[in-house]
């Protein structure tokens, strides 16, 4: 028997990446956006990331037929009251811009605003919310959260988005210099999705059993 399809709801390198190697060991076939390249963009519109995950989590299902993850994501500064939030990935956008802002755009905006408080004011922590969505539209959302500190300057060159520029103390290192490996074990979207393993195993097994794939009925 072939194995189920899950959708990744992005298409965003970064966030296949991490999500593809979280996923490694639940015996799916992943896909992700850029299997669809036909699908329109999806619009973040919501005020939360769980109603922007939520959002993308369903459309994406329904436009393809299969069950789909989708996680919505992003740094929260306690100086700035929680800013940037949920644009944190068009912080530094420029409305005139006919391209969305870099991640070095985002993160030194970040640096600039930041530029004139002390380490000890500098807390922060990345949050994902992730849902998934079935064709049929059952939802299940988790969320997860990674705390640190927001560094003076960037450091370290693997990740993406703020990692860069988010220390985390335990580790006396930015998320950037951290590697993958840990990473993918301390991150907030690693933390989200641990918590849907049960979830996932049950699908597994209704999806063995010739089971029609409405595996969130029976864990509520």
């Amino acid at each position: 028997m072939a194995p189920p399809v899950l959708v990744m709801a992005t298409r965003n390198p970064g966030k296949i990446r991490e999500l593809a190697a979280l996923l490694a060991d639940y015996g799916v076939k992943l896909l992700s956006l850029a299997d669809f390249p036909r699908l329109p963009e999806i619009p973040e519109e919501g005020a939360t990331f769980a109603e922007n995950a939520a959002a993308k989590a369903r459309a994406v299902a329904r436009l393809t037929g299969h069950p789909a993850l989708a996680d919505d994501s992003g740094l929260m500064v306690d100086a700035l009251n929680s800013a940037p939030g949920v644009f944190s990935a068009r912080y530094a956008q420029d409305r005139t811009a006919a391209t969305p802002p870099t991640d070095a755009d985002n993160w030194g905006k970040l640096l600039d605003e930041l530029k004139d408080v002390p380490m000890g004011e500098r807390g922060a922590r990345f949050v994902c919310e992730l849902a998934l969505a079935t064709p049929d539209g059952q939802l299940l959302t988790a969320r997860g959260e990674c705390a640190g500190v927001i560094a003076i300057k960037p450091q370290g060159y693997t990740g993406f988005g703020y990692d860069p520029v988010f220390w985390v103390p335990e580790y006396a290192a930015t998320m950037a210099q951290l590697g993958p490996e840990i990473k993918n074990q301390i991150s907030h979207r690693a933390k989200a999705l641990a918590a849907f393993k049960k979830i996932l195993q049950s699908w597994l097994k209704e999806q063995e059993s010739g089971g029609s794939g409405s595996f969130m009925r029976n864990l509520e």
